[in-house]
């Protein structure tokens, strides 16, 4: 009796990804998420206001080393701004899924190799990152990034332009 070899599964983005990095969501203000972040045994991590994006993150780690971010557009009444827009079609929530891979370039090619339509790459600088899109990956945002760590937090007060936490 002749025996059948499997069929080969397409390779995908395993041997590229370091691990999975993090939950980003899109709020309206971040300052009204601290009391949830607080009961859930979040640690602040780090955060920047990006004005030239338009928009300030922070970083927390759960309990278990997951982490979650939070993005909140500078200026809400910006219509075209893509944090904007998200607001204003879906509500606050999940944006996107974010995994660390060792080379930017090596996971689009591979992402594109098997399918995936592949959008908004930026590999200038030390954040580099490609977002595979909601329409080719069942309706979630992935985004691919590559990074160094650097030791330079900035402190959650000096992001969200607070210098007094309680008043958040």
């Amino acid at each position: 009796m002749e025996t059948s070899t499997p069929s080969p599964v397409p390779e995908g983005l395993e041997p590229f990804v370091r691990r999975f990095d993090h939950i980003s969501i899109a709020v309206r203000g971040i300052a009204k998420l601290l009391p949830l972040l607080d009961l859930l045994g979040a640690a602040y991590l780090t955060g920047a206001k990006d004005v030239d994006k338009g928009y300030r993150w922070v970083q927390f780690s759960l309990p278990g080393g997951t982490r979650i971010e939070l993005l909140e557009p500078i200026d809400i009444t910006d219509v075209d701004h893509f944090l904007v827009r998200f607001l204003d079609g879906r509500g606050e929530g999940v944006h996107h899924l974010t995994f660390r891979v060792h080379d930017i370039h090596a996971a689009v090619d591979a992402a594109e190799r098997i399918g995936y339509e592949v959008v908004g790459i930026d590999d200038e600088g030390d954040w580099k990152e490609a977002f595979l899109h909601p329409r080719s990956s069942h309706g979630v945002l992935i985004q691919l990034a590559q990074w160094e760590i650097k030791d330079d937090p900035i402190a959650l007060e000096d992001v969200l332009g607070h210098t007094d936490r309680k008043t958040l």
